[in-house]
């Protein structure tokens, strides 16, 4: 089955990395819940892999991190790109989204997440 994959790159000050997994875990449950396959979020942990050698951009050159931030890199996956459209749209439109209802500020700066929509082209499973 072709899957498609909603993808994030996201920086997050270390301060608010609690906050951040309180939003992600509310988020993941909305997701699975309006039909998602899969809810994956994950803070850095090796983020200088040693590659004997071979030249690379690391995850947080590309969040341009400061010394304060970590990298989150999420990802939900879908049956389909249209299966991802049904599904967001339904996140979008669930009450839970209304941004009057959110406590607080978000845990970290929207305007530098990176994030893109992925058509498998191999996939694996076991």
């Amino acid at each position: 089955m072709e899957r498609y994959v909603d993808g994030f790159v996201i920086p997050v000050p270390n301060d608010h990395l609690d906050a951040y997994r309180e939003m992600a875990d509310g988020a993941g449950k909305l997701w699975i819940e309006h039909g998602a396959l899969e809810y994956f979020e994950g803070v850095g942990d090796d983020m200088e892999p040693d590659m004997e050698g071979m030249s690379m951009v690391t995850f947080p050159q590309l969040a341009e991190t400061g010394a304060d931030e970590t990298v989150v890199f999420s990802f939900i996956v879908f049956e389909s790109r249209d299966h991802r459209d049904e599904v967001n749209a339904k996140v979008m439109d669930d009450p839970a989204m209304d941004p009057d209802g959110f406590d607080g500020e978000m845990p970290f700066d929207t305007e530098r997440m990176s994030y893109g929509g992925f058509r498998s082209i191999v996939s694996y499973e076991n």
